[in-house]
């Protein structure tokens, strides 16, 4: 998975989705914050899984 995310752009969307106001230190912090994320995420997404997997299980009771 080799893609990059504007995260500047996604947290103005979510501002604007969600009726909040940031102010530009939290703004800031918070592009670091998601970029981590994603990073930590990064070796997750890239696991191959076989086409045949079942996903989630679906709970019977």
């Amino acid at each position: 998975m080799n893609q990059t995310t504007e995260w500047t752009l996604y947290l103005s969307q979510m501002e604007r989705i969600l009726a909040l106001e940031l102010d530009d230190a939290r703004r800031a912090e918070l592009v670091i914050q998601l970029a981590r994320i994603a990073a930590l995420a990064e070796p997750l997404m890239a696991f191959p899984l076989d086409d045949r997997l079942e996903v989630a299980g679906v709970f019977h009771p």
